[in-house]
């Protein structure tokens, strides 16, 4: 497998698990959460909603990583 190939199933992958962990992270019920329909107080994360938070925040700069490095090796 070449460069390029192992780029692109990577950041499929790597995309992939960005859109589990940002809907791990959606509160509220139904869809209309996601959308931004829910309560806007502010609450504090804790425990495992700031792993995800901060997961997500590593897993986005990664993406950007790879998609850069895509564009320049290809």
């Amino acid at each position: 497998m070449d460069l390029k190939g192992f780029l692109s199933i990577a950041q499929i992958l790597v995309s992939t698990l960005v859109v589990v962990l940002v809907l791990m992270q959606v509160r509220g019920t139904g869809f209309g959460a996601a959308l931004g329909g829910q309560d806007y107080t502010f609450r504090t994360k804790r425990g495992l909603q700031r792993s995800l938070h901060r997961l997500t925040i590593v897993v986005m700069f990664v993406f950007v990583g790879i998609s850069m490095w895509s564009v320049i090796a290809s």
